[in-house]
């Protein structure tokens, strides 16, 4: 069986969407001839946890850890550790100096991000590694981005087999304008960007549009293996009616994805249809700025219409999904959104439940949607569109219908491990 080395700064405890695409990974490619070595901080610092996701790692896989430094420790002697919690970014009208002067320290200093400063130490232990254990392929996944840079040394001092994935885009990733980049961080950032795409073995990337993106920029060969879903984590799903119509969030609703168009289009089919305003109810895990939630407090309507949960562990989440009669996909507003195909996408397929998306209506995740009939992506701001897709799933939902999703199984992480183990096989 080949071995394969793969880095990553998300791990359980690690929770969030970041995290599962190479857990499940490893979960699956030693059916598929491919032996994991995980690497990575032994000390990292993220705000969500999920101890649930560690029952995913199979016994036998190593993982080694290995500590990190990172700066946020001396920011977080100047401010709360809440005010930078994972995905929440502050607007320019909520951020003070001293959160403005920390972002744009954060995205012109730390060069590609402030975990920047566990590559060299990173480098030198590997290396010895290395030495005393053959490895036929290093992965490195990103964000954060400094993971390539490790690869990147690696590759130059040992020649191995290097695969870089991109999670997120990098130079053209939709948030990097909040950091206010000076004209030479951003020419740092391209720059390197570019040295890790000519030197890796395969670039891999999530969408069709990232990987369009990253070809037209550095004129490389771009593979792409989506995110998806373990048939495993959906052994139960409930598939009746609920006496509430749910519409169903998990994940990050902020300033950059306040979906205004929702609020407009609920509260016109609540003033024209009765029996929709007694039976809907907004529900949301995951992370909702306080702006939104005030909005939501303070609305006659949405004020005993809908229920925040925090951060739930991932099989709770699943169980959300399949309660639900509607999964909502927020996509930014921003250029990279077209690209943009959030990974619980795939979990609300499995949970064969109607999925509205706001965002692009020509997106990678749009494309998935129609494909599989389960649902309808609608512009955020198109009220109209809203209104009558919310109209036709309240009918289908009293009427005990549910999407008839189609080839789903090429989503299924075991069919997505597979995918990549052939991409291995090739180097």
């Amino acid at each position: 069986m080949k071995k394969m080395l793969i880095i990553t700064y998300y791990w359980p405890p690690s929770g969030g969407g970041g995290v599962q695409r190479w857990l499940k990974f490893v979960k699956y490619l030693p059916e598929f001839g491919w032996n994991p070595v995980v690497f990575t901080p032994e000390n990292p610092d993220f705000s969500i946890k999920d101890p649930s996701l560690v029952s995913d790692v199979p016994d036998e896989v190593e993982v080694i850890r290995y500590p990190i430094w990172e700066p946020y420790s001396v920011f977080d002697v100047f401010t709360s550790k809440k005010s930078r919690l994972q995905g929440i970014l502050k607007t320019e009208k909520e951020a003070g100096l001293f959160q403005k002067t920390a972002l744009w320290i954060r995205g012109n200093i730390f060069i590609p991000d402030p975990k920047v400063a566990w590559v060299r130490p990173s480098v030198k232990f590997l290396t010895k590694y290395f030495k005393t254990n053959k490895i036929d392929c290093l992965v490195t996944t990103g964000p954060p981005h400094s993971m390539h840079l490790i690869g990147l040394k690696l590759k130059k001092l040992t020649g191995v087999k290097w695969i870089a994935d991109f999670r997120d885009p990098w130079s053209r990733w939709d948030m990097l304008k909040h950091f206010h980049l000076t004209k030479p961080a951003k020419s740092a950032h391209e720059r390197l960007e570019k040295k890790v795409v000519e030197h890796a073995d395969i670039v891999l990337t999530v969408s069709p549009t990232w990987a369009s993106e990253i070809r037209h920029d550095h004129n490389c060969e771009v593979d792409v293996i989506t995110n998806g879903f373990d048939m495993q984590d959906f052994t139960s799903s409930d598939t009746g009616n609920n006496i509430d119509f749910i519409i169903n969030h998990s994940g990050l609703i902020n300033d950059f994805r306040n979906p205004v168009g929702l609020w407009d289009a609920v509260t016109e089919i609540c003033n024209e249809n009765e029996a929709f305003k007694n039976s809907f109810k907004f529900q949301f895990s995951g992370m909702v700025s306080g702006e939104i939630l005030n909005y939501l407090h303070n609305s006659t309507l949405f004020r005993n219409k809908f229920e925040f949960f925090g951060y739930l562990p991932h099989d709770k989440i699943i169980e959300q999904y399949s309660r639900s009669a509607v999964n909502l996909l927020l996509l930014n507003e921003s250029p990279s959104a077209k690209g943009h195909i959030p990974a619980k996408l795939f979990e609300y397929l499995a949970s064969r439940k109607h999925i509205l998306g706001l965002g692009p209506v020509d997106s990678d995740a749009a494309k998935i949607i129609e494909s599989a009939g389960a649902g309808k992506m609608c512009s955020p701001n198109d009220k109209e569109s809203i209104k009558n897709t919310l109209n036709d799933f309240f009918k289908h939902y009293k009427n005990g219908n549910f999407p008839d999703t189609k080839r789903l199984e090429k989503y299924t992480r075991k069919a997505l491990s597979k995918q990549l183990a052939t991409l291995l096989d090739r180097l």
